[in-house]
């Protein structure tokens, strides 16, 4: 058995546990993380930004050492589970890619226009939504096949898929915010997210005013195939409804799993359904070892952090979390953020250490630094793949999307404001 396959069954161990201790034996939970760590062990050599990995391992160690010889409390049961239940979401979902991807038609002609850059826009955002990178990845492919990608396409493709980590339940993004802030008000932040997805297009179309969409080439989507997902969004809001008690982040996982499995043999037939899931096991999964390595890695490093500063009894640097605060640490997630400090690794520090503040607002912070930052930074997951994958400049991308994440940021901080006044703060 090769260390990819055995990989893929230990995370898709790790992914079953971690449900079936969530209903039915809590003892269990553990066990889910540790075969996490031994899926990432495997995969390790071929993580990409191993030497920051490595850093934070390294200084995870470090600092724990130090606490357990100043007799600090360490919660390393924590240290090892904290960001399990963002990692179940990100598999779960995976498995829609197997019933809500559309369809790879042969394509003779791409269409071209300034509807088409709208309706691709949108494509790839409900789509990304959904299914993630993936949705990226597809339309970015058969674009690329064409020809190098434009600036225009470069736009839509960063910027659709980005917003998506604004809102949607479905997202990363949105996991580790309930993850670091559980008791957030779910319904609120999807309203100040979509308001923000819509006010990024709106920004994008008000920066090419003046430009020429006659040679844009879009993607015809198929918003049909959005019926499954949408279906999956009805069962999780409805279970949630009479059972309130239930995490969201479990509920989608579950249902991910369940409906993949019902609706993919009436797609292509039994056979070829377990197939399709046991290569998605043995063979997309362990593909997932840059996402795995970082939640699990920062997950470790900022339990490490929060255990030094509560040993220390040192306080959040703001007396009271309002929407100035807010934005001041908004404003730092996104700069750090340009110099390779992934949105995860600052939320896992500031999570563990803010459990006393507002976690609506606190939530909003996290989703809006996450999707201004991976837009923009040159070390954001959706740019270093546009990069490695289609021949793109690091330095271009961030240039161009540099005065966009500075409107978008002015936009944030006015919500901020707005919420923490509706919340009383």
């Amino acid at each position: 058995m090769n260390l990819s396959l055995l990989s893929g069954i230990l995370i898709f161990a790790s992914f079953l546990i971690t449900i079936f201790s969530y209903f039915f034996l809590n003892e269990l939970f553990i066990f889910s993380g540790i075969f996490a760590w031994l899926a990432l062990i495997l995969l390790f050599r071929k993580v990409s930004n191993i030497k920051l990995l490595i850093l934070l391992l390294g200084l995870s160690f470090a600092i724990f050492l130090f606490c357990v010889i100043k007799d600090f409390k360490i919660d390393f049961e924590r240290a090892i589970l904290v960001n399990q239940y963002l990692l179940t979401l990100l598999i779960g979902v995976g498995f829609l890619r197997l019933i809500a991807t559309p369809k790879n038609e042969n394509i003779k002609e791409l269409p071209t226009g300034k509807n088409s850059f709208i309706k691709t826009y949108w494509g790839v955002h409900l789509f990304g939504s959904v299914i993630n990178l993936s949705s990226l990845i597809l339309v970015a492919d058969k674009l690329y096949k064409r020809a190098s990608l434009s600036k225009l396409q470069i736009i839509l493709l960063t910027r659709a898929f980005s917003t998506d980590a604004y809102w949607s339940p479905f997202f990363v993004a949105f996991a580790a915010a309930i993850t670091y802030a559980p008791n957030l008000m779910t319904s609120k932040i999807l309203v100040i997210g979509i308001v923000l997805a819509v006010t990024a297009f709106f920004i994008t179309l008000r920066e090419l005013k003046d430009c020429d969409f006659s040679e844009f080439r879009g993607y015809p989507m198929q918003f049909d195939t959005l019926l499954l997902p949408f279906l999956l969004a009805i069962l999780v809001l409805v279970t949630n409804h009479y059972y309130p008690n239930l995490k969201v982040i479990l509920l989608i996982s579950m249902f991910s799993i369940l409906l993949t499995s019902l609706i993919l043999p009436f797609k292509v037939g039994i056979k070829n359904a377990i197939k399709n899931l046991n290569s998605h096991v043995t063979t997309e999964l362990p593909k997932m070892k840059n996402e795995i390595a970082l939640f699990l890695v920062a997950g470790m490093f900022g339990v490490s952090v929060s255990s030094l500063l509560m040993g220390y009894n040192i306080d959040f640097p703001f007396k009271d979390f309002d929407a100035f605060a807010a934005s001041i640490m908004l404003l730092v997630f996104i700069l750090v953020s340009f110099i390779g400090i992934h949105p995860i690794i600052s939320i896992a520090i500031v999570g563990n250490w803010t459990m006393d503040l507002n976690h609506t607002l606190l939530a909003a912070t996290f989703l809006m630094s996450w999707s201004t930052s991976v837009s923009t930074s040159p070390f954001s997951g959706v740019n270093l793949t546009m990069q490695a994958r289609y021949d793109l400049n690091a330095k271009e991308i961030f240039k161009t999307n540099l005065p966009y994440a500075f409107k978008m940021y002015i936009f944030c901080v006015i919500l901020l404001f707005l919420l923490a006044k509706y919340l009383g703060i």
